[in-house]
């Protein structure tokens, strides 16, 4: 048989069916991580996506500070946005009572061992941070959260809620000191008031409850020093009406509805 000849036509090229077919390339990752900016702002339950585009359009969505009008610009979690003045959040708001054992720091830093996000990382997907601060030696009640309301109700001194601390002195307090106490000290030129002190019943009077607004527990210790008595320990008894009652040292619960409202409340 003669072999056959070469017509000269190029056939079509079919590619085979188990070839891999081209796609366009994707964006860089760093380009594209975060989350769009109508998304965030429809997760945080303000309104849909399609009426966020509308918001974000007029100017009235701010990221750290600046107005944004762009539909694609993405954000961080970590971003703080505002929808007309309001801070809003993406995720589900999270409240969670701590009773702090001693030896670890109150911090939100990843670069410190021992802190206190340690002991209540697996109490919510939220990024939740404590309210106030408690000295690495110091235990008790310590409330986290992230609702910037409720943050800034603490931090405001007339409408914070006030804490009950167990604190106990090197040597006895004594009843002069005690009423100074009460009826407010001035040190270094700031007055510090406090809503109650009195001595534990059935204690040593160098053991007292003292009742305070204040967040941070360095102005008990200033305090104390002011008046030449060393602080042993610090233990955070009450957080507004919220106790320790079946509360472990170093266990956490989150807050019940009721529990959330009252503290809104106070």
């Amino acid at each position: 048989m003669g072999q056959k000849q070469n017509s000269g036509k190029k056939k079509p090229f079919r590619p085979n069916k188990g070839a891999v077919k081209s796609s366009p390339k994707k964006p860089a990752a760093s380009t594209q991580s975060g989350i769009r900016l109508n998304k965030y702002i429809a997760n945080s339950g303000v309104c849909s996506r399609r009426e966020a585009d509308l918001y974000i359009s007029t100017g009235q969505v701010t990221v750290n500070g600046k107005v944004v009008d762009q539909m694609g610009q993405r954000v961080q979690l970590e971003d703080e946005v505002r929808f007309d003045g309001r801070r809003i959040n993406p995720e589900p708001m999270a409240y969670v009572l701590l009773n702090k054992p001693k030896g670890f720091a109150t911090t939100t830093s990843a670069e410190k061992s021992n802190t206190v996000m340690d002991l209540v990382a697996n109490s919510t997907r939220s990024r939740i941070e404590p309210i106030g601060r408690l000295g690495r030696n110091a235990t008790g009640l310590l409330l986290f959260t992230n609702d910037d309301e409720v943050m800034r109700k603490f931090t405001n001194s007339t409408k914070a809620p006030a804490r009950l601390f167990h604190v106990e002195l090197n040597k006895t307090l004594k009843a002069e000191d005690l009423r100074h106490i009460k009826e407010g000290l001035k040190v270094s030129g700031k007055e510090i008031l406090v809503e109650d002190i009195s001595y534990v019943n059935d204690a040593p009077k160098k053991e007292v409850g003292l009742k305070i607004k204040n967040v941070g527990n360095s102005v008990i210790r200033t305090i104390f020093e002011h008046l030449n008595y060393q602080v042993v320990k610090v233990d955070c008894v009450t957080i507004g009406g919220l106790t320790k009652k079946d509360l472990p040292r170093g266990r956490w619960r989150t807050l019940t509805e009721q529990e959330i409202s009252n503290l809104k409340m106070l």
